[in-house]
């Protein structure tokens, strides 16, 4: 028997509502109307979710009422787990927005970088702008510095840009506090430290390989003559904002930082002429991940019991974590930028419309993922998987891919495929489950295409035709997938 296969049997399994030939078929149609209706019928996820939902849980013998019941259980367990923190990271990535501080990050690297370092440079800075903030916002800010960066120094907008973009996408995918991250997390129940401290190990050689080493060989796949001054402005000037999974967002309205809510609007306007330092916004961004991981090295090296563990135990809880953050980016970065108390208060509640979609999308898919548990899809397929010795993180990547490719959608992907392996989960070790998060949100990455508002956003912001941008971004974010899944088999080796 297969270690696999004696955790699997050691675990504690949901009894299946039907046959094995009914629960795939009932899967494979749930997946395949949320595909359908996403791609083809361009339904919002939110509704194609709760679709799926009901043709699993009827096609595969739960039937309406409990049904019902288990979405609406999978809903609440992830609001509560998961939204929380979703929305305290938003409140900090919307400060950092408003009070200048990203902006302020940006201008010191960009300024004392020479051309040749400009691409690792960018990938760092991405990637340190990302721990807060969402992609689409993290593009929004970097997008006219690279297209302006790329303008004086007279490089390829490719060069430059595929660095900056690998930064950010490695960094949604791997690393807490981001909804995907999050989600595989709540739903493996893996120990939210180890994951994060995993996560940024591999994130760093994945951000190199896939972003400054694969951008000069994208530059040749792509040549692209350097912008000029004035197509930089233009660039920076449209610079709009799209939903999460959502289609690209029209023009923006004349507002503020990065398309800002009028709320926000008016706190960034409070600090015309007030800069805050960059010190105090890096610290910012690092305040909730140090936190998380001094908790995580002090449950490994403190015993059970030691008031110094006990105290980080709390404090580096995630929700105590991120609130830690917000408190700390209102002190240091929205009133030396001028805010009022009015104004801080604005910019944080400006920062929670963006992120409703999200929530609504992430909701709804755990409500999905509850009733492929209650169905006893998981039990099934981490039964199969045990008696073809299949590894569990290739397992979960594998779904994780397949779900990406079919909806475009790497937060879909993610919640589906955290709810279908769940069950491997179950005996294995904590650093094991920590890694198979890390494997799902490695495989929700791959091969972005014309399916993905990620992919569209990309192609209008750098004025590419849809084959460049397959050779592209679509191609750094399979570099992405892949390369994450290689770390996590060789981080896995070790622990």
């Amino acid at each position: 028997m297969t270690p696999l296969a004696v955790v699997l049997a050691q675990a504690k399994e949901t009894a299946p509502a039907a046959g094995a030939t009914q629960l795939v078929v009932a899967t494979l149609l749930g997946i395949a109307v949320i595909v359908l209706l996403i791609t083809w019928l361009h339904v919002h996820p939110f509704l194609a979710l709760i679709a799926g939902t009901a043709v699993l849980g009827i096609v595969g013998g739960l039937g309406p009422d409990k049904t019902i019941t288990s979405f609406t259980n999978g809903v609440g367990s992830t609001v509560g787990s998961v939204g929380v923190l979703i929305a305290l990271g938003a409140m900090i990535g919307g400060l950092l927005r408003d009070s200048g501080g990203a902006d302020r990050v940006v201008e010191a690297v960009t300024r004392r970088v020479g051309p040749r370092g400009m691409p690792w440079a960018l990938a760092g800075l991405a990637a340190l702008v990302g721990i807060p903030l969402f992609f689409e916002i993290g593009v929004v800010l970097l997008v006219p510095v690279v297209v302006l960066v790329a303008a004086r120094t007279r490089s390829s907008v490719i060069r430059i840009g595929i660095p900056a973009l690998a930064g950010l996408s490695v960094l949604h995918g791997l690393v807490p506090p981001h909804p995907g991250p999050l989600v595989a997390i709540s739903a493996l129940k893996a120990d939210l430290g180890l994951t994060l401290l995993f996560g940024l190990i591999i994130a760093v050689p994945t951000v190199i390989i896939a972003g400054p080493l694969f951008g000069r060989l994208a530059s040749r796949w792509v040549p692209l003559s350097p912008p000029s001054e004035r197509e930089a402005a233009a660039v920076a000037g449209r610079a709009g904002g799209t939903g999460d999974d959502g289609e690209p967002a029209g023009p923006p309205e004349p507002s503020g930082p990065s398309g800002s809510s009028g709320a926000a609007r008016v706190a960034a306007a409070e600090r015309t002429g007030r800069q805050v330092r960059v010190s105090a916004a890096v610290a910012v961004m690092l305040t909730p991940v140090v936190l998380m991981l001094l908790r995580a090295i002090a449950e490994v090296t403190l015993a059970d019991g030691n008031p110094v563990r006990s105290a980080l135990d709390v404090i580096g809880e995630p929700i105590v974590a991120l609130l830690v953050g917000v408190v700390v980016a209102m002190f240091a970065l929205g009133l030396p930028s001028g805010m009022s108390r009015r104004g801080l208060t604005d910019s944080v509640g400006g920062a929670l419309p963006a992120i409703a979609g999200i929530l609504l999308i992430v909701a709804a898919g755990g409500g999905f993922k509850q009733a492929l548990v209650d169905a006893g899809v998981g039990t099934l397929i981490g039964q199969w998987a045990g008696a073809a010795a299949l590894s569990p993180l290739i397992l979960g990547w594998l779904v994780a891919v397949a779900i990406r490719v079919a909806t475009g959608s790497a937060t879909v992907a993610t919640i589906t495929a955290a709810g279908i392996v769940a069950p491997l989960a179950a005996g294995l070790s904590p650093a094991t489950v920590a890694l198979l998060a890390l494997a799902v949100g490695a495989g929700s990455l791959f091969f972005s295409h014309v399916n993905d508002a990620g992919f569209w956003l990309v192609k209008e912001y750098f004025g590419l035709t849809v084959g460049q941008t397959i050779k592209s971004w679509s191609v750094m974010e399979t570099i992405i997938s892949v390369v994450g899944l290689l770390l996590v088999l060789l981080v896995s080796v070790f622990v």
